[in-house]
């Protein structure tokens, strides 16, 4: 898989991740346990796009 490809992957799942969010986030009780998770995954994909992005 060439580096431009793994990013398309990663801000797509990124994307997906943020959808996921805003979706749980609109329930009128949201799971903080499952929202703190999705949002380190997030951040973790953040950060790996800026490295790859980097090099």
């Amino acid at each position: 898989m060439s580096i431009q490809m793994h990013v398309e992957s990663l801000n797509k799942k990124h994307a997906e991740i943020e959808d996921v969010i805003a979706r749980e986030e609109l329930r009128p009780q949201p799971d903080g346990i499952r929202l703190k998770k999705l949002k380190k995954e997030k951040l973790l994909l953040k950060e790996e796009l800026h490295r790859l992005v980097r090099h």
